[in-house]
């Protein structure tokens, strides 16, 4: 229960910072804002309550807002597993000094910027409910629209990927579609990973819970197969 908890209280976290960083950037009225309709679509995905999506609109414009900063850090757990870790942060020196910390700790280390991130594609993802469609036909209907890769999750859902650029045209094509979107996020998929045995794959799993736990830290991607 309370491992559900802290996950639910992360997940909270995460995205009030990206509707504070959605605002900032272009405003608090979705209708106006796609970034924002986004943090808000994917707020109801974990069963963010209304009033705090409105909490942290509001807190946003206010005079004591918190102004983040994105930044992206790559590294390399232990046995070679590549690590990319999307953070959001108003103190970079802290951050950077508790990634640094994370990684020695585990065994890994942190790198330079372009040191890993040419093994991981950016790609736009979609969660979209299965309502019985065939999915081939799906795949025709959205292929002028970016669409790189379509299948189901271990939910049953339907997860679309599209081109990191054409993020904003496949988010359009969805909602001019009547498609129901349950999800959507930005993520890097590796191009290749890395095997490796039972013991060596928990040490890297420790390391990633780690920086996942992190107060700065959105998301964490690497190529552990």
């Amino acid at each position: 229960m309370f491992a559900r908890w802290d996950k639910m209280a992360k997940a909270f976290s995460r995205i009030g910072k990206e509707i504070a960083i959605a605002v900032k950037a272009s405003g608090p009225d979705p209708d106006n804002n796609p970034a924002l309709r986004r943090c808000i679509l994917n707020a109801k995905s974990v069963n963010m309550p209304k009033d705090r999506v409105d909490a942290a609109i509001k807190r946003a414009m206010g005079k004591d807002k918190t102004d983040y900063e994105e930044v992206v850090y790559e590294g390399y757990a232990p046995h070679g597993v590549a690590v990319i870790i999307d953070t959001a942060t108003d103190n970079t020196t802290r951050t950077v000094a508790n990634l640094r910390m994370h990684f020695t700790k585990g065994g890994g280390s942190l790198g330079n910027s372009g040191s890993v991130g040419f093994l991981f594609n950016r790609v736009g993802e979609f969660k979209i409910k299965n309502t019985g469609q065939n999915l081939e036909d799906l795949e025709l209907e959205l292929i002028d629209f970016g669409l790189e890769e379509v299948g189901e999750d271990s939910e049953g859902n339907i997860i679309i990927r599209a081109a990191f650029t054409e993020f904003g045209n496949m988010a359009k094509a969805l909602d001019d579609k009547g498609i129901e979107v349950i999800s959507s996020e930005l993520k890097r998929i590796p191009a290749t990973t890395v095997e490796l045995n039972d013991e060596q794959a928990k040490e890297v799993l420790e390391l990633i819970d780690r920086l996942e736990q992190d107060e700065d830290v959105q998301q964490v991607f690497y190529n552990l197969k």
